[in-house]
């Protein structure tokens, strides 16, 4: 699904990420069109959030060679196999996030979804929801830093609601990445549940989530933004400076779902009770962390990876946003040239919520 650099036909523009390494392997260009073939429709990008898959493939922090954390891009050496001991397909565009409008169909498409206001899923199942197996938009073909995207026609959900086309940008990747976990994680009502690093796009979308399937939600979060995390939903706010060993006490937390990873990783095991169920989609902190395994046999904890979506996920979210049962937390909104400026901000980790870009007309 990787589209043409410019050709002979219409252009847009796009910004083509050339490689790992800095800035300045952003390059904002004219490229071609995409021309969608059977069963794929063009659809024109309205807005386009700003997340940490798209840093973490530039500066190939896939790469098993990378040790360190997703904040630290000292390092930007050339890298391969950033795509996770893979290939990345550069050059190519990113972009996991899309809100648009279908403009264009494949031969033979479906002339009623022509001018539907969708919501993108990035993550894709090829081979049907029997196998793991997973594309994402954005990262393994072109995705949506740019005016126009093909994506499969099955992938792109009409939504109808009175949110702004930035504000529904704020959604695919975060919400659907946290909805996934929370439904791998088996969260229901009456259970605790705490979240590291509650603040970010996934974490605030997953106080969201957790609350509204009635459990009991315990933020980690900077004490800058602790009210702000209580605004939307948490029930109790703890700090970096907090020491949640001490503060809750052993085996008080039915389940964590931790994007943070690092050091902490195996004092929230001790946290965790009896048959306590611990999911990840990330590593922020860092992803080699020390586990004792009695901590985990010992507890009957199951340990849940989340990286490809169970069917559900993304029609559970669009469902959600039209019954107004969560609420977009966008942060701010940068034109699409400007994405090293917003990615820059992105990184600095003082926003609420999600940072989204705007294509030009």
């Amino acid at each position: 699904m990787q589209g043409k650099q410019a050709g002979n036909g219409p252009t847009m523009h796009a910004i083509v990420t050339t490689g790992t390494g800095g800035y300045d392997k952003l390059e904002y260009r004219q490229v071609a069109v995409p021309v969608p073939g059977p069963g794929e429709v063009l659809v024109k990008v309205l807005a386009a959030g700003v997340n940490n898959t798209e840093i973490n493939t530039r500066l190939g922090w896939y790469s098993s060679s990378v040790t360190n954390g997703t904040g630290d891009t000292s390092d930007d050496r050339n890298r391969p196999d950033g795509g996770w001991n893979a290939a990345t397909p550069f050059p190519f565009i990113q972009g996991t996030d899309c809100c648009g409008e279908v403009v264009g169909l494949g031969p033979g498409g479906d002339q009623t979804r022509i001018g539907q206001r969708v919501l993108v899923r990035p993550c894709m199942r090829e081979h049907g929801f029997e196998r793991m197996d997973n594309v994402w938009m954005g990262s393994d073909f072109d995705g949506a830093f740019a005016q126009y995207v093909k994506v499969p026609e099955g992938e792109a959900f009409k939504v109808d609601c009175d949110w702004s086309d930035a504000e529904l940008a704020t959604v695919p990747c975060a919400y659907g990445t946290a909805e996934n976990m929370v439904h791998r994680a088996g969260v229901r009502a009456g259970q605790r549940v705490l979240i590291p690093g509650a603040s970010g796009g996934v974490g605030s979308a997953l106080v969201q989530l957790i609350k509204r399937r009635g459990a009991e939600v315990v933020a980690i979060t900077t004490a800058s933004k602790r009210s702000a995390v209580e605004e939307i939903g948490a029930d109790r706010v703890l700090t970096r400076e907090d020491d949640p060993l001490q503060v809750l006490g052993e085996q008080s937390v039915d389940v964590i779902i931790d994007n943070v990873g690092g050091p902490a990783f195996g004092t929230l095991l001790k946290l965790l009770r009896r048959g306590g169920r611990y999911a990840s989609s990330g590593a922020i902190a860092g992803p080699l962390v020390a586990l004792d395994l009695r901590d985990m046999y010992l507890k009957d904890i199951t340990l849940i990876g989340c990286t490809a979506w169970d069917e559900p996920v993304f029609p559970n979210l669009i469902s959600y946003i039209e019954q107004g049962e969560i609420r977009p937390l966008l942060a701010a909104t940068y034109p699409l040239e400007q994405i090293a400026v917003a990615q820059k901000a992105f990184q600095e980790k003082r926003h609420i919520g999600k940072i989204v870009l705007i294509p030009p007309a």
